[in-house]
């Protein structure tokens, strides 16, 4: 297999997992036992790719918010963004300091996904049970935008978990009940934070000086297809989640889990 075609994979794996809840973590370490590791700066760019793409989508919402700050519900919600970000961001620079570092094998990995899909699976079921109790409610409380913050940071811990799933149950768990609105502020969210992460690791990244052995066109063809790629996977998610549960990413989750663990011997 070519560099290029190992690279334009690595940007569909990226592009196509980002966002949707079963861990592009998770799935990229796993790729690249296949596919061969790839330099931290590779690793920041296609990330930055899936992350200009949910920017393109949500971008009437985000200029819109900007444009009615004055008016006290756009307000209230950009807050409440920034409110999030501020716990991702300090609980985020705290764990950094500690010297974590992503797990390189699989096992942990498979066991996260399996973990991750019961634990959604029981979250849909209480979910389902709120929304039938309380009826919809889009609003996002105070108290969901400090645990999405922290649902960031867990996620970024544990590889395989999934920052999508943690960020979007943890709103529908303990606030709104519509997995739209839970869906657009963890996305919303995201953003902001991705991209502190990608300049964090791209300045770090460009101070140790290897950015100068870089392979700049597989990298260039994993930024776009990993671009191109969330733009489709994010605009089929959201038309998905309007009449579906998150059941069949559990569902996945648990089958991708238990062939690891069930191959890992060979994949390891």
């Amino acid at each position: 297999m070519t560099d290029l075609v190992s690279a334009l994979l690595l940007g569909i794996v990226e592009g196509i997992t980002e966002f949707l809840p079963i861990s592009s973590t998770g799935h990229l370490l796993i790729a690249e036992h296949w596919l061969g590791r790839r330099s931290d700066l590779f690793n920041i760019a296609i990330q930055a790719g899936a992350i200009l793409a949910v920017v393109a989508i949500y971008w009437p919402r985000l200029w819109g918010l900007l444009l009615g700050l004055r008016e006290r519900g756009n307000r209230d919600y950009a807050l409440k963004l920034a409110a999030a970000f501020a716990v991702t961001a300090v609980l985020g620079l705290v764990v950094k300091k500690l010297g974590f570092a992503l797990p390189d094998r699989i096992a942990p990995i498979a066991w996260a996904l399996i973990v991750g899909a019961v634990w959604m699976l029981v979250a849909e079921q209480i979910a389902a049970r709120r929304a039938q109790a309380l009826g919809e409610r889009t609003e996002i409380t105070w108290t969901v935008a400090l645990l999405v913050g922290l649902a960031q940071v867990v996620a970024g811990v544990f590889p395989g978990t999934s920052r999508s799933a943690a960020t979007i149950f943890a709103a529908l768990l303990f606030g709104t009940t519509s997995r739209v609105a839970a869906t657009e502020f963890a996305f919303l969210v995201g953003i902001p934070t991705m991209f502190a992460a990608t300049g964090y690791e791209l300045l770090d990244v460009l101070r140790s000086g290897q950015a100068v052995h870089e392979d700049w066109s597989a990298l260039a063809v994993a930024f776009v297809a990993s671009a191109v790629t969330a733009f489709v996977a994010v605009k089929w998610l959201l038309r998905y989640i309007q009449s579906h549960r998150f059941t069949a990413f559990a569902v996945y989750r648990l089958a991708l889990g238990a062939a690891l663990l069930l191959f890992l011997p060979a994949a390891a």
